[in-house]
């Protein structure tokens, strides 16, 4: 069987995240640990979760299981896990993060985030200091945040001197967030895309237009969106609950996209998004 490796980006405090990583949104904490057991036999080395999906015990097992909690290949994994938004704040942060690291079996995350900015109800400042000190404990590598727009990056570096090392947003062809992405590159900040086909349904886009690519290349639909991320330099956290679409889903670097297509995917972009709105919701 192949593994398949992945291109790693590196990041602004000189970490290196890989391009592709697993996401584990709405999938509950017993059906879980199957999906990470096999992603990572699959070759993923990039687990993307959140307190907030409400499966890090299950991602834990599944770290246990497959033997990803200490060690060479701890070493070789990328975790990232993310504060739920009602655990905002100096001291719930830090009881908080205690929690996580227990149910997910580890000493330290790879990445610990911010997980919306919710700017009616504004703590990421004090957030923050937390998140520093997790960092000079050595229980956090690199520290990002979720959904922030430029308004929200600007204020968090205001008050804490800093910008995040990545900005977890969701993009797809049909919602690219140009402006949040170009601010993002301006500031040194990798761009890392979560529904990456629009929970599938970019798949559809632009009147036939995935579907002729993915036929030229031999390719699925899926592969093709992914391929067309790849090429920008966003990191990307499909989701898939099989294990074949978990392998195609990595196996993305057997064709290049012509300039004319990677540009009609380009001419794709719209004004809908399919998640929520960073000014308004909490993933509580």
């Amino acid at each position: 069987m192949t593994v398949f490796h992945t291109p790693m980006i590196t990041l602004s405090d000189g970490n290196l995240i890989p391009q592709i990583g697993l996401g584990v949104l709405r999938i509950d904490d017993e059906g879980v640990t199957p999906v990470v057991e096999s992603a990572l036999e699959a070759g993923y080395r990039h687990i993307d979760g959140a307190a907030g999906y409400n499966n890090e015990a299950g991602v834990g097992r599944a770290l246990q299981n497959a033997g990803f909690t200490q060690g060479e290949n701890r070493k070789n994994l990328w975790v990232t896990t993310k504060l739920r938004d009602s655990e905002q704040g100096y001291d719930s942060a830090r009881k908080a993060f205690d929690r996580q690291l227990d149910l997910l079996q580890l000493d330290y995350v790879d990445m610990y985030m911010l997980h919306w900015p919710t700017p009616f109800n504004w703590r990421s400042g004090e957030t923050w200091k937390a998140f520093d000190e997790f960092r000079a404990e050595g229980r956090v590598r690199t520290l990002g945040v979720c959904n922030f727009l430029p308004e929200h990056l600007e204020r968090l570096h205001k008050e804490t001197g800093e910008y995040p090392a990545v900005n977890q947003i969701e993009l797809h062809p049909t919602w690219q967030q140009r402006e949040v992405v170009a601010y993002c590159k301006a500031h040194n900040i990798a761009v890392e895309a979560y529904s990456p086909m629009a929970r599938g349904a970019d798949l559809n886009a632009g009147d036939g237009v995935i579907e002729r690519i993915a036929r030229a290349h031999g390719v699925t639909e899926a592969q093709v969106i992914l391929r067309w991320h790849i090429e920008n330099g966003t990191i990307i956290i499909p989701k898939s609950v099989h294990a074949d679409r978990q392998r195609q889903n990595l196996d993305l670097f057997g064709f290049v996209l012509d300039p004319d297509e990677h540009a009609a995917i380009d001419a794709l972009d719209g004004p809908t998004r399919a998640g929520h709105d960073p000014m308004t919701f909490t993933y509580a």
